[in-house]
């Protein structure tokens, strides 16, 4: 099992991300679908834990078939996704990915939001003997993403909200930036096969940490979309996108 955590700061406050976010995985999801193909809601639903309180609970189908190379898909049987089941407790939330065709991997993510630039140690309390975990700083408009997934609309260094007056972002602008708040991700990837282990761990924290850093820039991005939404305006706005990706996707139930 590999274990990093990662910190990525928004010029926002930890209030205004709890809508931003619902809005931009709604709105991402929904780009990225295609028939047979992109991201089908499960359940969307109320939860209760004893120990963190009411939350949501959401758990997803990412179908990946056609992006899967040549090879992996003569092996790999054609329905084939990865299952996302995420619990918000906002500002703290718990997502797990499994994949029942390959038992021994998994990714389990708890995430922590505060207002602050990242300076918090230690915010999940682990055990000593980890605490020499890597920590990486993520820099939503500083730090390189894959060229496929750059657009200049979406790019920190050249956006200016409207709505807000925040951006562009300048170099240093996680110290100088008022508000500012930090996704705080303990993420580990375990991936339980001899010979391969090390490798296919680093590859997908890889994967996570470009998927991290192009989901944090759109939210900044698309920020005078979901500014004036309330959280009661972003979750009707879920619901209509879950069904209107469901249907693009092709599993909506009738």
């Amino acid at each position: 099992m590999l274990i990093k955590e990662y910190r990525i700061c928004m010029p926002l406050t930890v209030e205004e991300y709890r809508v931003g976010q619902l809005y931009t995985i709604c709105k991402h999801s929904h780009e990225v679908s295609d028939k047979g193909e992109g991201v089908e809601v499960v359940r969307n639903e109320t939860h209760i834990d004893p120990v963190h309180g009411p939350g949501q609970l959401t758990e997803k189908r990412v179908h990946l078939s056609s992006k899967l190379p040549t090879w992996a898909r003569a092996v790999v049987p054609r329905i084939f996704y990865i299952t996302e089941k995420a619990w918000n407790y906002y500002p703290y939330t718990i997502t797990e990915y499994t994949c029942s065709f390959l038992p021994k991997f998994s990714i389990h993510i708890e995430t922590k939001y505060e207002d602050n630039c990242g300076s918090s140690e230690n915010i999940f309390g682990t055990e000593k003997s980890n605490c020499d975990q890597e920590v990486d700083f993520l820099d939503i408009a500083f730090d390189d993403i894959p060229e496929r997934h750059y657009s200049s609309s979406e790019d920190p260094r050249c956006f200016s909200s409207v709505k807000t007056g925040r951006g562009p972002l300048k170099e240093g602008w996680r110290e100088s930036s008022k508000p500012v708040m930090c996704s705080y991700k303990l993420v580990a990837v375990q991936f339980e096969v001899w010979g391969l282990q090390t490798r296919v761990e680093q590859f997908v924290h890889k994967v996570i940490r470009d998927v991290l850093l192009v989901g944090h820039r759109q939210a900044f991005a698309w920020v005078d979309e979901w500014y004036d939404m309330t959280l009661e305006d972003v979750r009707k706005f879920e619901s209509q996108m879950h069904i209107a990706t469901n249907q693009k996707v092709g599993h909506l139930e009738t």
